[in-house]
């Protein structure tokens, strides 16, 4: 079956791009797919599967080696093959940012908060706490303050634990009062979090896939290689938004929000190319044992279940 026009235009955008970060698409795949295979694979089934998107066996091997020396991933030898598997720490931090990903249409909001104060922190310090905070959806309002619409405590305690600053700030819950009003709230949204940023984003992704649903949606199937390549785009650029994303709910954010219909799109592509993902996976992917093995029972359960 010759490959899809819109899978092929997918690759050459990606190849284009300079500079051409082969870390983060490593890490994409690692998280979206190794992690739910024995997370351990053959660094030589990286580089094949990689190929295609513009990466040679190279700018691989350095893309890899720097993702060891920054406690993303571990090596381990058997004979002259090396294999490579998420160290704790980097399982940990793809899982914090994979509960955001894979999430189902978020619940009704309760008009509840968590509010983050924190006090005298050096400026690189602070600094760094807005940025981690901000992948968990956290918006600033002040100088030292930082809010999340409802339970924002996914993630919450773990990272300022992994920073150092637990000691130094105060965590407290908040309720929306009954006579705020609905225009109030989202002009502080738009305040606090980069709503305009993300929306041209969020266009631009749409814009980028929506050939990819239209034709999955008359094909029906694609090559496993192909379901492989979409589905790892598919999730290395919606990661790449979403964790500048808020998840605010619906009440806060403007009517007919982009991001709400990227999430359609994201979960309705996930699931038509899922099942040649994964045929790929297991067929052209190797553990020092052999081919990968079966997908984890947290894989069905992504996007509210395939």
């Amino acid at each position: 079956m010759p490959r899809l026009k819109a899978v092929q235009a997918l690759l050459d955008d990606f190849a284009a791009q300079r500079p051409l970060r082969g870390g983060s698409l490593i890490v994409t795949v690692f998280g979206d797919s190794i992690s739910q295979h024995g997370n351990s694979v053959w660094l030589g089934s990286i580089i094949n599967a990689l190929e295609p998107f513009g990466l040679n066996s190279r700018l691989i091997r350095t893309a890899v080696h720097r993702l060891v020396q920054e406690g993303w991933l571990t090596a381990t030898t058997v004979g002259r093959r090396a294999y490579y598997s998420f160290t704790d720490t980097g399982l940990r931090r793809y899982k914090k940012a994979a509960k955001r990903i894979y999430a189902a249409r978020p619940a009704d909001w309760d008009g509840g908060w968590t509010v983050v104060i924190h006090g005298k922190l050096e400026e690189e310090s602070r600094d760094r706490l807005r940025k981690e905070l901000a992948w968990l959806g956290y918006g600033v309002i002040n100088t030292n303050l930082l809010l999340h619409p409802s339970d924002g405590r996914v993630g919450l305690y773990e990272t300022l634990h992994d920073l150092g600053v637990a000691e130094a700030v105060v965590v407290m819950d908040a309720l929306t009062a009954e006579i705020s009003s609905e225009r109030a709230l989202q002009q502080l949204a738009m305040a606090s979090w980069p709503l305009q940023e993300l929306a041209t984003r969020y266009e631009a992704f749409m814009a980028r896939f929506k050939p990819v649903q239209r034709a999955l949606g008359r094909v029906g199937t694609i090559p496993p290689e192909d379901g492989f390549q979409v589905r790892t785009l598919l999730v290395h650029e919606y990661r790449r938004i979403l964790l500048r994303d808020s998840d605010l709910p619906a009440q806060l954010l403007p009517q007919q929000w982009v991001g709400s219909q990227a999430l359609e799109l994201v979960t309705d592509i996930y699931r038509l190319v899922g099942e040649s993902a994964e045929t790929y996976l297991l067929q052209s992917m190797q553990t020092a044992e052999g081919p990968l093995p079966a997908a984890l029972p947290s894989y069905k359960h992504r996007f509210g279940g395939l």
